[in-house]
């Protein structure tokens, strides 16, 4: 309950430098007490609570909460709140309660504003054309749909009239300040909404945006940094004179470093530093530590990408219209170079520069390689590297994301029916390019790469051993969760609970999803039966279905394999692919523990032991990184070598006994 000041109240007020346009238009709470207030003016009707709080600041120091040198303009405050040294004025805000306001030049609402939402930002095609409504709740799926269904009109008409709506929804002539907000030697605010417990030290320029924080996962908004048209989500840090505008910054995403971003999408745990990013699709952990690194006008998921890394969208004739797509898991190592339009496929390394616009989509846990001005492709040679594997423990735990209401979902499976998929489409396309060109051709040709005769019969080698590692892991897992005390009993264990996965496999930047279920939800939305929010239940769901989807689409290929139905399958096909998978295990393994051998040879002592003899060097090597015996990531390998052994042994064990 708000209530007038008293003639005494207002002559304290008037004591301590106050005044007021009109102090009728000036309400306060029943407890309001005026002790803590100085030179303030009041301009417009403005609410006031109660200042009891003492704020502890760094160094010891406490400061009282309450109001000081400042103009206030249609504002309301509420209890516990410090402001001070505001040099222009605060005008259209409700401030909540426990904020921390001091030495700001100012911060003003303007009109109706969306705060950022409903912006349209031009992704991927500088020339317009794929240009993405942001909102709070946009999630990496959701974007994808809208970036890359272009060819559905009425689809993508529906969704934006649904953000639209959203964004008026949202829409107010008063922005906001959540509780707990500490707002520090700023700029400009204007028109931004800002969550709890959002920090704010040092910011030039914030305007027209959204900052999403929780008390569960704060912002935090560091020094000369500069965000116009934004929306930025909870846990975010972004900090070091970075600029970002007219972008949506997703949950867990860390900008810093003097970063600049500009039209583009981060989602989960992006992570942008020194360099710049322009119109891209940066899905989860896109990552880009390196000052000379620019991300132009593609579509990248867990992406490393090294320094000097560039691309090019434009070849001076229509200018900067094309695109291009790296799929999730794919690095570029420094100096490399894509003109595009171009497609990488998923976890391939791209080194060097390549001018040619190759499509490697079918072919991937590739290396994609400069050789003078031709593009060589290694397929399948990544699926032994122990970067890959390190990469895919990793980004589990690298996980920023603080808020329990995690907007992106995210599959972190390096193996998948949209991996193997594109796998045995490899299989078929290397075959095929043998058949033609014969066995004894020494360079092949395939969309605009070259694979040397020995890259072919390597890589159709390493793509049937993680095809087959893949479908004996979900038999295993299968089994392992089922009951059964004869081969009747085990073939219903075996029939899936859902006919959902069969079929082709897609990765809308992060989530696994069978093509056809996907189709369906966007069936749903063009008939106009979702609300946003049922569009992000649904999407969720299909993530948590994910594992029975998978043994769905599995069980097809075993069946295919086998050459009979589970209704027709024995023990010793099962027993044969235990064992087949066994192998396939234990081959990959012994694989990347020889990648992993590499790392502890005499080049990678080079500089070791500067001033001494061989026995110092490997002493000064030893004592920095370890001796290849006892690293952590070998005796894993030698540990999962052992334990999935086991497990197949013990599982043929359990079906020898029925």
């Amino acid at each position: 309950m708000y209530r007038q000041l008293t003639d005494k109240e207002i002559a304290t007020l008037t004591v301590y430098g106050c005044s007021a346009e009109n102090w009728k238009e000036v309400e306060v709470a029943d407890d309001f007490s005026p002790a803590f207030f100085s030179n303030v003016y009041f301009s417009g009707k403005n609410k006031l609570g109660t200042y009891k709080k003492v704020f502890d600041l760094a160094g010891g120091f406490k400061k009282h909460a309450g109001i000081n040198n400042c103009c206030l303009h249609n504002c309301e405050i509420g209890n516990d709140v410090f402001i001070d040294k505001i040099q222009n004025y605060i005008a259209n805000y409700k401030i909540d309660e426990g904020s921390y306001i001091e030495n700001v030049n100012l911060m003003v609402v303007e009109g109706i504003s969306n705060f950022g939402n409903g912006l349209k930002v031009p992704v991927m095609n500088e020339g317009g054309g794929r240009e993405i409504p942001i909102f709070d709740e946009l999630s990496a799926p959701l974007a994808y749909i809208l970036t890359l269904y272009r060819h559905r009109p009425e689809l993508i008409h529906i969704l934006q009239t649904l953000i639209d709506n959203y964004a008026e929804s949202v829409s107010s002539k008063i922005g906001s300040i959540g509780k707990n907000v500490r707002i520090v030697n700023c700029g400009s605010i204007k028109n931004v909404r800002i969550g709890d417990n959002a920090h704010i030290e040092g910011a030039s320029m914030l305007e027209n945006g959204t900052i999403n924080s929780n008390s569960e996962a704060p912002v935090e908004i560091g020094t000369g940094v500069i965000c116009t048209d934004f929306i930025i989500s909870s846990g975010v840090s972004i900090t070091d004179s970075t600029l970002v505008s007219r972008c949506f910054i997703g949950q867990g995403c860390i900008l810093g470093k003097h970063f600049s971003a500009l039209d583009s999408l981060f989602f989960s745990n992006c992570q942008g530093m020194h360099g710049e990013a322009t119109a891209i699709f940066a899905g989860p952990y896109t990552v880009s530590h390196h000052k000379s690194t620019l991300l132009l006008a593609g579509m990248f998921s867990f992406l490393n990408a090294g320094s000097g890394s560039n691309q090019s969208n434009h070849m001076y004739k229509l200018g900067p219209i094309h695109q291009g797509v790296c799929e999730r898991g794919s690095k570029t190592t420094s100096d490399s170079y894509l003109l595009w339009p171009a497609r990488v496929g998923a976890f391939t390394l791209v080194m060097g520069r390549h001018y040619k616009h190759s499509d490697t989509s079918d072919l991937p846990f590739s290396y994609l390689i400069e050789n003078a001005t031709d593009s060589f492709l290694v397929p399948g040679v990544n699926l032994r590297s122990v970067g890959t594997v390190r990469d895919a423990q990793k980004w589990p735990k690298r996980d920023n994301r603080k808020d329990s209401h995690k907007i992106d979902p995210i599959n972190f499976n390096l193996l998948s029916p949209y991996t193997i998929g594109k796998m045995m489409k490899g299989v078929e396309v290397l075959t095929n390019l043998k058949q033609i060109a014969g066995e004894t051709t020494e360079i092949y040709t395939y969309q605009n790469c070259s694979i040397k005769n020995s890259s072919l019969r390597h890589g159709l080698e390493l793509y049937t051993i993680a095809i087959n590692k893949f479908l004996g892991n979900s038999l295993i897992s299968r089994l392992q969760k089922s009951s059964f005390n004869n081969i009747d009993e085990l073939r219903r264990c075996l029939e899936p609970g859902f006919e959902i996965g069969s079929g082709e496999w897609i990765d809308l930047s992060g989530l696994l999803a069978p093509k056809n279920t996907v189709n369906t939800l966007l069936e749903q939305i063009e008939n106009k039966k979702l609300t946003l929010n049922e569009i992000q239940s649904q999407i969720e769901n299909i993530h948590t279905q994910y594992y029975e989807y998978e043994w769905t689409w599995a069980k097809e290929k075993l069946e295919l394999s086998w050459g009979k139905s589970i209704a027709e399958v024995n023990l010793i096909d099962l027993i044969e692919t235990i064992e087949t998978w066994k192998s396939s295990v234990v081959k990959l393994d012994k694989l990347i523990y020889s990648d992993a051998q590499k790392e502890f040879n005499l080049n990678s002592r080079t500089g070791f032991g500067v001033d001494g003899d061989d026995k110092q060097k490997h002493q000064d090597f030893e004592s920095v990184r370890g001796s290849f015996e006892s690293n952590p990531f070998v005796l894993e390998v030698q540990n999962h070598i052992k334990i999935k052994t086991e497990l197949g042994n013990k599982v043929i064990e359990s079906l020898n006994g029925l």
